[in-house]
């Protein structure tokens, strides 16, 4: 089963429950897909190396 939850506050792409489980994150009152997550980790990650 598949229900369509809402688009990614980032891109756009629509994110679905697909059999009770969510294809993207919910993180401080945004709803994001998977590789808007792991894009945002990346920056966060390369903004801790900068001096």
């Amino acid at each position: 089963m598949r229900e369509l939850i809402g688009p990614c506050s980032n891109c756009g792409k629509d994110i679905y429950c697909r059999d009770g489980f969510l294809d993207g994150v919910y993180v401080d009152g945004k709803l994001l897909c998977f590789e808007c997550t792991a894009e945002q980790k990346e920056e966060s990650k390369n903004e801790k190396k900068l001096p």
